[in-house]
């Protein structure tokens, strides 16, 4: 990159710190996420499930309930304004209307987005569960979340809304 023009490595440049935004909204919007998250799994352990037996059993449907309820919330969110830009040109690209897609665009993207967050969201479950053998479970669930918000940003960043 050292032949290219001053002008191209400033907009270069100028890109790359713009993309810093976007893993900022992307964490804002996982934020809310990690909130329903842990709602939907204290209800669901203290409330919901806790009929199920043995209680060591309880973290398997409560914590399932919660990341389903979670990537729901992320997708909507993550469309309507993370990747909103991408989301807008594609839809012009195919003629769609952005701002009402048909129930099939939306099931392609949500499947998309689903398929992206999936192994984000195995580890989430599967460190969540170990990690709670050995402190609270909401803690472990959080840190699970940290470690695995990483690789949904780069999975939907590079398929889910990728930049075409």
């Amino acid at each position: 990159m050292s032949d290219a023009h001053p002008l191209q490595r400033g907009v270069l440049a100028l890109l790359r710190w713009l993309e810093k935004f976007r893993y900022i909204k992307f964490g804002i919007v996982g934020a809310s996420g990690t909130v329903v998250n842990l709602v939907v799994l204290y209800l669901g352990h203290e409330y919901l499930f806790s009929a199920i037996e043995p209680p060591g059993s309880k973290p398997y449907a409560s914590l399932a309930l919660a990341i389903t309820l979670a990537t729901i919330n992320n997708f909507t969110w993550n469309r309507l304004w993370t990747w909103s830009d991408r989301v807008k040109a594609e839809s012009e690209a195919h003629h769609i209307d952005a701002a009402h897609p048909g129930l099939a665009q939306l099931t392609r993207e949500f499947g998309k987005y689903a398929a992206a967050s999936g192994f984000g969201s195995g580890l989430q479950y599967v460190l969540t569960l170990f990690l709670s053998g050995y402190m609270d479970y909401r803690l472990a669930n959080v840190i699970a979340i940290v470690v695995a918000s990483v690789s949904n940003f780069l999975a939907n960043d590079k398929w889910t809304f990728r930049r075409r």
